[in-house]
């Protein structure tokens, strides 16, 4: 499909730069074939259904931005799949200045070898020493905000907090799984009492969510690869769910990846763990999830894509055309979706 086709016009005051507070005082549109209805977080347990299953990402965002220097030249590094103990590949900014086999310093005893250059000109880094890499990150490297925050604000101590959800727990993200980042251990007590169950996995978001689909058709692009992982014990919990009648509602469309990476084509979902770089466009059938809460996102990402894949394109249009007229507000920082195909 051509990609002009999920373009839209987002006005930049519609963009958030900071989460709602609290969390689930978030506005939550309900998206159907057949209706739009606008809500907040909280009505959630009113939404779904007694025994739907919500499937949640706990990883955690890593500090993976980092700026250090070669010699005299400034390099800006943005940490995005872990490859190795001590192996990371970045995407490099002011790459021109930077060659194979060249040392970066990024201060406060944390250096690396830039090696393996690729044809998207991202780097592999080979951190220096035996500090495990976790402790320099902690000491060097700031929040990775996606750009369109970035650009309009500093990251601050107060992102540390609002940039990460409150399942966060395997550390390896460099972007949140920012669906999520509405729950609130209220609203979760509030979905068990209407008997909503939820479970986790992991699937360790890389930069590669923010890069922009530089193709004109659809069947050009390439994903970037992430890893993820889902237990046999939370498969179970998935085909148990569907076997007695229950929705699969993905939280996020890191969780929708990731399972439907794992499902058959009879809706069984296997254990996992491993790279995916599934891309989902529309004709994709869905095989694992009956449904996905998750944010808006930009013009003729992937992420776009994949929503209108699920709901169809013309139905996300005019979802998107309600939200940005009723004042929802966009991206990771921004408001709510209800997917129910």
């Amino acid at each position: 499909m051509k990609v002009d086709l999920f373009d839209f016009d987002l006005p930049p005051e519609r963009i958030a730069l900071r989460p709602a507070v609290p969390r689930d005082s978030a506005r939550l549109l309900g998206v159907t074939p057949q209706a739009l209805a606008d809500h907040v977080m909280t009505d959630l347990p009113s939404l779904l259904q007694p025994g739907d299953l919500l499937v949640f990402n706990d990883t955690r965002v890593i500090p993976a931005q980092l700026e250090g220097m070669r010699g005299q030249a400034r390099i800006g590094a943005t940490l995005h799949k872990r490859e190795g103990p001590r192996r990371w590949r970045a995407f490099i900014r002011n790459a021109r200045k930077l060659r194979e086999g060249e040392a970066i310093d990024f201060g406060a005893d944390a250096r690396a070898i830039a090696s393996d250059r690729a044809a998207d000109g991202s780097f592999a880094l080979d951190f220096l020493g035996d500090e495990p890499v976790e402790l320099l990150l902690d000491r060097v490297g700031r929040m990775p905000l996606p750009p369109y925050i970035a650009a309009k604000r500093p990251t601050d101590a107060q992102d540390a907090d609002d940039y990460q959800t409150m399942f966060a727990r395997e550390k390896g993200a460099v972007a949140a799984p920012t669906a999520a980042l509405h729950f609130t251990t209220g609203l979760l007590t509030a979905l068990a009492d209407a008997g909503i169950a939820h479970t986790m996995l992991t699937l360790h978001v890389g930069a590669g969510t923010f890069l922009p689909v530089k193709a004109t058709d659809t069947v050009d692009h390439a994903m970037h690869a992430e890893w993820g992982r889902i237990s046999p014990e939370t498969a179970a919990v998935l085909n148990e769910t569907r076997a007695r009648g229950g929705r699969i509602i993905s939280v996020g469309t890191t969780s929708l990846r990731l399972i439907e990476s794992a499902a058959g084509d009879d809706g069984v979902i296997l254990p996992f763990e491993g790279d995916t770089a599934i891309f989902i466009t529309p004709g994709y059938r869905f095989k694992g999830i009956d449904g996905l809460i998750t944010n808006f996102h930009l013009p003729k990402s992937t992420l776009f894509m994949l929503v209108s894949a699920l709901m169809g394109l013309e139905v996300m249009q005019a979802t998107y055309a309600h939200a940005i007229e009723s004042g929802y507000r966009f991206y990771s920082y921004g408001d709510s979706s209800l997917l129910l195909p």
